[in-house]
């Protein structure tokens, strides 16, 4: 018949979840070790206020250290990842986009990419697993800030960081998807 659904009501609705929405939209499972939590600003007369990672949280492992990077409109940070180190990732000003790459030979999510877009938009906190490629671009009209609280603190002497080219070295593209 023309005209008529074969499909379910509820399939025909747009989905308005964000968590359904990240699951819809993922082709690849989420890496192995990789957890996330949706930060909750809390407004008020004054301003906001915004909690990133407690030591009461499932996701704290242990304090390191914290800082803050800032990413002009368009500029790659990437790749690297850390042997120990396990990082917290919240943007909190623009927005970027998270990309995280598998290539742990033993993982169960080896050759899996995930890309989050994370910042003023979408207030979320990325937990990336140490030996997992990480990088991002920002990708607001204006400069992003990203707050890091890893697990480790870092050692001048002897970095725990192992790092690529941005691009051509990982299979990732980093142009912007139109359509």
């Amino acid at each position: 018949m023309v005209g008529v659904s074969t499909r379910a009501p509820e399939e025909d609705r747009p989905v308005t979840d964000p968590e359904k929405y990240a699951t819809a939209a993922s082709k690849t499972p989420v890496i192995d070790g990789v957890k996330t939590k949706t930060l909750r600003l809390v407004p008020d007369e004054r301003g906001w206020l915004m909690e990133i990672l407690r030591s009461d949280d499932e996701l704290f492992q242990k304090f390191g250290q914290a800082y803050v990077s800032a990413t002009y409109p368009g500029v790659v940070k990437a790749w690297h990842y850390h042997k120990h180190q396990v990082d917290n990732f919240a943007c909190i000003a623009g927005m970027v986009k998270l990309v995280l790459m598998d290539t742990r030979d033993e993982s169960p999510t080896k050759g899996a990419v995930n890309e989050f877009f994370i910042g003023t938009q979408q207030p979320l906190l990325v937990q990336v697993p140490n030996l997992v490629y990480h990088g991002w671009k920002c990708i607001s009209p204006d400069v992003s800030t990203v707050v890091n609280v890893p697990t480790e603190v870092y050692r001048y002497d002897e970095p725990d960081e192992y790092r690529l080219e941005a691009h051509g070295t990982l299979p990732y593209d980093w142009t912007r998807k139109d359509g």
